[in-house]
């Protein structure tokens, strides 16, 4: 496990760190009030599931040079004189699966989906639960029935997918314990309670809600043995976030898993999946498949 600071800070005194939380944490409220606010005007356009559009044609083919050869996953053609040929640039990717946290819908990824969309990504897909959801288990099936069908419409054999808060726990139950690491090949979580979360207890009426929490049957069943898990997980987590308490709960920490932790400084827990820094990071993360790329967004992360 990795813990990398996306964000640094540089105050190191402690009277100066506490008067630099307190400010920040004023700031990241008022944020999340805006967030708030605007995310309730759109909301209603997400409520109903996105229409199903068959992808869009892919660049023209280009003739792949003699003696190269055609990486896994790449979509290959044969022209008409037998050559192999190949589409350039990144028309390869998975395709990114958004999935969002209790009682909301993907209209909480409008400005993350926009980002990902101008910068390449051709595959978006959301999937909206119902809120009347009971069990982590039940909509870690449905997610990987939806997985299936995307597949089977891409002609993709593996996905990529980023969750909010509790899309992250569902997703991770659906690699870890439902044999999800056979399609899904990076998981990227959003201010996730991977470790359970304290707060909010007026909630835990909700059943699922009590599932977050730690020591549930489904979090419990997370730190189980993951022996040959193939996914790759990146966990983004704010030390500002009011929702996972304590904050570095939604840290990965599993000596099977393949896990960075980013930390985000100066954000609340609405604000992951909106804000252009956090966007910039999902986009670093999907990219990064080789071990050299990883080494670069360590760099990376530390350098911004």
């Amino acid at each position: 496990m990795k813990t990398l600071p996306f964000l640094p800070l540089l105050l190191r005194r402690t009277g100066a760190r506490n008067a630099w939380l307190s400010s920040a944490l004023l700031r990241a409220t008022a944020l999340e009030l805006v967030v708030l606010a605007g995310h309730a005007l759109i909301y209603p356009t997400g409520i109903a599931g996105e229409r199903r559009t068959p992808p869009r044609p892919a660049a023209e083919p280009v003739p792949v040079p003699a003696g190269s050869t055609v990486r896994p996953g790449a979509h290959a053609t044969s022209s008409g004189s037998g050559e192999n040929t190949r589409y350039l640039g990144k028309t390869d990717r998975p395709p990114v699966v958004l999935l969002h946290g209790f009682i909301d819908n993907r209209s909480v990824f409008v400005l993350l989906r926009r980002s990902l969309a101008r910068h390449g990504w051709r595959h978006l897909e959301s999937l909206n639960y119902s809120p009347l959801t009971c069990d982590i288990r039940t909509a870690a099936e449905l997610l990987g029935r939806h997985v299936e069908e995307i597949c089977a419409r891409t002609g993709h054999r593996e996905v990529d997918i980023v969750g909010h808060s509790l899309g992250g726990l569902i997703a991770r139950y659906y690699v870890q314990r439902l044999g999800g690491d056979q399609r899904v090949r990076t998981l990227v979580t959003l201010g996730t309670p991977h470790a359970g979360t304290a707060a909010a207890p007026l909630a835990s009426a909700h059943p699922i809600v009590r599932q977050m929490r730690s020591g549930s049957a489904p979090i419990e069943e997370l730190r189980l043995p993951a022996p040959g898990c193939r996914t790759r997980f990146i966990s983004f987590w704010s030390e500002l976030d009011q929702v996972i308490v304590p904050a570095e709960a939604a840290c990965v920490d599993h000596p099977d898993l393949d896990a960075t932790n980013v930390r985000v400084s100066g954000i609340g827990h609405l604000a992951l999946p909106v804000h252009p820094a956090v966007a910039a990071g999902v986009r670093q993360a999907l990219d990064a498949q080789e071990p050299g790329n990883r080494t670069s967004l360590e760099h990376r992360a530390k350098a911004v």
